[in-house]
């Protein structure tokens, strides 16, 4: 039993920082680009620096906490 509740802390845990992770991703990206106003965003462009380490963090979180949610599910 005490498995399951730190398995849950610990998912929690990797919930914030994914949503802080996704959070920190959604500068510039205003209304304006889903209606077609977008202006500087449709330009591509590749990720740099703090950006990219942002990106992959997001990836690396997505897959815990998909990965800890499938473990709970078995054990439960």
């Amino acid at each position: 039993m005490k498995s399951m509740t730190f398995l849950i802390l610990i998912q929690m845990a990797i919930a914030v920082l994914l949503i802080v992770s996704v959070l920190l991703q959604q500068k510039g990206a205003g209304l304006g680009s889903i209606f077609g106003g977008g202006g500087e965003g449709n330009v591509y462009r590749t990720k740099r620096g703090l950006e990219k380490k942002i990106f992959i963090a997001t990836i690396v979180l997505s897959i815990l906490f998909v990965g800890i949610a499938f473990i709970n599910l078995l054990i439960h």
